[in-house]
């Protein structure tokens, strides 16, 4: 009985109560509260619960919260002024940054379109574009343009946190970042982005420093294989002139010489190691002919000491000529030095001492010839400045070559010589693809030398190498029958070279010789010479870098005694 009494009365409160205890319940559980949340809230993501319209409207107080929330991270219960719900949020402790402000509650009967821009947004398409006449309310303002001024300076009574970075100083001079100092690891503008070397990040606890770049290193073995060069050589050849009649030759050259490297058994002959490995050269060469013999034997270091741009040379020659009126022999040596300034300017220094002897006079009685027959010792000290840009010693086509000659002669005989020779060559025109060369030159030989100069020193004219339209020697002084030559030369020449075949193997030349050779240093009228002729030139490659030559030329002006030659030419061939 007594426990159907309480089953009763319990059934007659319930439903009385019942509706009290689940609306205490929810009112704990009220939406938005995570006790165990570690990040801050996201207003992106947050959505209010649907409550009255008034009371979503108002704001929310978060700020307040913050500056009210105690120091150990508890949960703070902000109060409504209506008396509703409680409403709880909770920040992490290591957390000591500002959250951005959340965005102002629209204003009551006002509604932003979904795809509004700002007016300063420049669709492409000009789609979704606000009307011309619309306004920002008062309460939406547009965002300032960023500023690109230099920080303003802290306040006075700023102190730097220990760990962090002083603030940045303007300079005086300074209005924006882009005329500071520039960036460079350590430098004022890299220690005012990342404070001074040394210094801790204050959120990471890390060395702070601009980001150093080391480019990646890496390791290879390098192995070359090379094939030695040919640097000895004999040739073979031969050469037919108007001047010297025909002459064989005979040449033996070696450019990798070592004077130094001495066999040590016959092994290094036969493997060809001896004497080689220095870049000296060494040559011996044999010239005989039916007018003109010469035999030579020379050594040549182009790097003397080392890399200097210092040569040394030394040559022993023997010289054999048969000339019109004696014969002519030369046996000497040579030593010079060279200097080179630059690839084009170079300076030489020699000195030269030879035996001259000269018999079988053809004629007696003339004073030039008879004092110097029999043996004449002639020593010589020279000196040369040589300039020369010519784009090839052959057949060049740009450039010119200058030489400035000073000689200075001792023994049997005591004078000065000076000399100058100049060669211009300019290129009038060509072909796109650098052949067909037109090329205009002027040559000019000019000699002075001393009273006492001896007849077989003296100059001569006349010939292919001199002046075309004479015979060889046959533009000299003469005297009693005999060319004695003179102590003065001026000899020009002035040619214009012209392609005749597309391969350029046949060339035209046009040109004129003049000039004279006196006696002593003057011009006489008399015994000028004009000489101009047309000429043929035939590259034949197998024969040699040297064209055949054959040039046809007229003396117009010519001296008494002069001898003419109308047909002068070259031919050469060496393999």
């Amino acid at each position: 009985m007594t426990h159907s009494n309480r089953m009763t009365a319990l059934r007659r409160w319930l439903p009385a109560i019942g509706p009290v205890l689940v609306a205490a319940g929810c009112n704990q559980l009220a939406p938005g509260v995570n006790p165990i949340a570690s990040d801050p809230p996201s207003y992106a993501t947050y959505a209010a619960p649907a409550v009255d319209p008034a009371v979503a409207a108002k704001p929310w107080r978060g700020g307040q919260a913050s500056e009210e929330a105690s120091a150990d991270g508890e949960l703070l219960a902000a109060d409504d002024a209506g008396g509703e719900r409680y409403i709880a949020r909770q920040f992490p402790q290591p957390y000591s940054g500002s959250l951005p402000a959340p965005a102002a509650a629209p204003q009551p009967g006002y509604q932003p379109p979904p795809t509004y821009r700002s007016p300063s947004y420049q669709d492409p398409y000009g789609s979704n574009q606000p009307p011309s006449s619309y306004q920002l309310p008062p309460s939406i303002e547009q965002a300032p343009p960023p500023s690109t001024a230099y920080p303003a300076p802290p306040p006075s009574g700023y102190v730097t946190p220990p760990g962090m970075a002083p603030p940045p100083q303007p300079a005086d001079n300074i209005s924006s970042p882009s005329d500071a100092l520039p960036f460079y690891p350590g430098g004022p503008l890299a220690d005012s982005i990342y404070g001074p070397p040394g210094s801790l990040d204050p959120y990471l606890g890390a060395p702070t420093g601009p980001p150093v770049y080391t480019p990646n290193t890496r390791m290879a073995d390098l192995e070359l294989t090379g094939v030695p060069a040919r640097t000895g050589r004999i040739m073979f050849g031969g050469a037919v002139n108007s001047d010297a009649g025909v002459t064989g030759q005979i040449t033996v050259d070696e450019r990798n010489f070592d004077i130094m490297r001495w066999p040590t058994s016959f092994q290094d002959f036969a493997n060809g190691t001896a004497f080689r490995g220095a870049g000296q050269t060494f040559r011996v060469e044999a010239v005989p002919g039916s007018l003109f013999k010469r035999y030579t034997v020379s050594f040549a270091d182009p790097n003397l000491l080392g890399y200097l741009p210092i040569s040394l040379g030394v040559s022993g020659f023997l010289y054999d000529r048969r000339f019109q009126d004696y014969d002519e022999e030369r046996l000497g040596g040579r030593l010079s030095l060279g200097y080179r300034v630059t690839p084009d300017l170079s300076l030489s220094a020699g000195v030269t001492g030879q035996n001259v002897k000269i018999h079988r006079p053809r004629i007696l009685g003339v004073p030039e010839l008879d004092n110097v027959l029999g043996d004449n010792e002639l020593y010589t000290g020279e000196f040369k400045l040589t300039h020369d840009t010519r784009d090839s010693p052959f057949q060049p086509s740009e450039g010119h070559f200058l030489e400035l000659g000073y000689e200075r002669a001792f023994g049997d005989y005591d004078y000065s010589r000076y000399e100058i020779e100049n060669r211009n060559y300019l290129l009038v025109a060509q072909r796109a693809d650098g052949s067909g060369k037109q090329t205009l030159s002027l040559g000019t030989r000019l000699g002075f030398s001393g009273r006492e100069t001896p007849l077989f020193e003296n100059y001569f004219a006349g010939g292919y190498s001199t002046m075309r339209g004479f015979d060889f020697r046959g533009a000299s002084p003469v005297v009693g029958g005999v060319q004695v030559g003179g102590r003065f030369q001026w000899l020009n020449t002035l040619e214009y070279m012209f392609p005749i075949t597309a391969d350029d193997a046949f060339r035209g030349v046009a040109f004129v010789d003049f000039g004279t050779v006196e006696r002593d240093i003057e011009v006489n009228r008399e015994n000028f010479r004009v000489a101009p002729g047309l000429g043929l030139r035939v590259a034949i490659p197998m024969l040699g870098p040297a064209p055949l030559a054959f040039d046809f030329a007229y003396p117009v002006t010519k001296a008494d005694g002069d001898e003419k030659r109308i047909f002068s030419f070259y031919m050469s061939a060496i393999r």
